[in-house]
């Protein structure tokens, strides 16, 4: 993957690519960005850059070079990777990313852009918690422990550091400080607060912003052959990120059903306060996202959470920065607006993602969505202050 194949994020490139022209490139590296920012991508742009020797940054050509052949299978043998498993029906004890190189290398070819939720339905594994484990770890430690094949630097790129236990990441703390001779960790992250600080502390971190509306437009031009007029609509509904842009296009994105679940948790909610028949409705709610998978309850809930925000923004005629257009009969977001604002929109923050936080640690989804209904039923009629 070249850095011309990358979408936007000029000053990122050019970053990575006179540090490295200059041998200036830190044994330990952090890129977060939001799911869709093209972290993945450019780590292995940046590894291709470097252990292929590649010069010109955007202009390099695929030469026909072994080593960049290599790349295009991401085959490269002083390329390493790590990310979260689970067993599935292909293993069933102790997986680890070697097991699933196959599937990893399809899903990136396919969507390098992809989501944590889009890796785990390739896998199969939508109702477990993938993980980096202490299995992992070792595998780790075992491939680092052996010279470059090539003769010059290892790249080993960690995606969702997140995922990695605290055995993991202790096993793996002292690698990622003092690491072998030219040996670069890229750890790959959504939210480094999540990250060990042991860990983060011992890494220089880039941080990734949100993908401009005009990168996303064009791109979608380009390569998935869309409409203009469509794509700079998607572009703006994408909110930065490509693949939400893609899954848009598709009509895969599951905003239709997430829509239909929200309109009914919240009409519910506003009719529940004193009346012992709607709460019923909320608990039965709370019953049907309940049997979901997690990943997908996880997914929702970031949903619902966009949608207030998005809420906000239009009752304080931020109009410019709505790009949520619900499509549900009889449901006017600009109706709805107004009952969102200064005085509840930190209780609704703070109450999703405690709930988002619990169902990722695998507790009783129906108890956790249940509160979460009772406290959205309070929040929804506080008055503005």
């Amino acid at each position: 993957m070249l850095f011309n194949e990358i979408i936007g994020l000029p000053h990122i490139k050019n970053h990575l690519i006179t540090t490295a022209d200059k041998g200036r490139i830190p044994h330990a590296q952090l890129f977060t960005g939001k799911p869709g920012s093209g972290t993945l991508p450019m780590a292995i742009a940046y590894a291709q850059y470097i252990l292929c020797r590649n010069t010109g940054g955007e202009n390099n050509d695929e030469s026909a070079s072994s080593c960049n052949l290599k790349f295009n299978n991401l085959s490269h043998p002083d390329l390493h990777f790590a990310f979260p498993v689970a067993a599935n029906d292909k293993i069933k004890k102790h997986p680890v990313s070697s097991h699933f190189l196959e599937e990893w290398r399809s899903f990136i070819k396919i969507n390098p852009y992809g989501s944590l939720y889009d890796w785990y339905q390739n896998l199969g594994i939508e109702n477990k918690q993938g993980k980096i484990g202490v299995d992992e770890a070792q595998e780790i430690v075992k491939a680092l422990s052996l010279k470059s094949y090539e003769g010059g630097y290892k790249f080993m790129i960690i995606w969702m550091p997140e995922k990695m236990n605290m055995e993991a990441a202790n096993k793996l703390l002292k690698l990622i400080e003092e690491p072998p001779n030219n040996t670069i960790f890229l750890l790959i992250a959504e939210d480094e607060e999540q990250i060990i600080q042991t860990i983060r502390s011992r890494c220089q971190r880039l941080h990734f912003p949100p993908l401009g509306e005009a990168d996303i437009e064009k791109t979608l031009i380009n390569k998935e052959n869309c409409e203009p007029k469509l794509a700079k609509k998607i572009a703006h509904q994408a909110n930065g990120d490509y693949t939400r842009a893609t899954h848009i296009l598709k009509k895969d994105a599951g905003d239709e059903q997430f829509e239909t679940w929200f309109i009914s948790w919240v009409r519910s909610a506003f009719k529940a306060k004193g009346n012992k028949a709607t709460v019923l409705e909320l608990v039965a709610w709370s019953e049907e996202i309940a049997g979901l998978n997690r990943e997908t309850q996880k997914s929702f809930l970031l949903y619902c959470l966009d949608f207030f925000r998005q809420s906000m923004l239009l009752n304080y005629k931020a109009e410019k920065l709505v790009y949520l257009e619900p499509t549900t009969e009889k449901f006017k977001m600009k109706n709805f607006a107004p009952f969102v604002h200064g005085n509840n929109i930190l209780d609704i923050t703070e109450a999703i993602e405690t709930a988002i936080y619990h169902i990722g640690r695998n507790g009783n989804a129906k108890i956790i969505l249940t509160d979460l209904s009772i406290k959205l039923t309070r929040f929804l009629h506080k008055k503005t202050a």
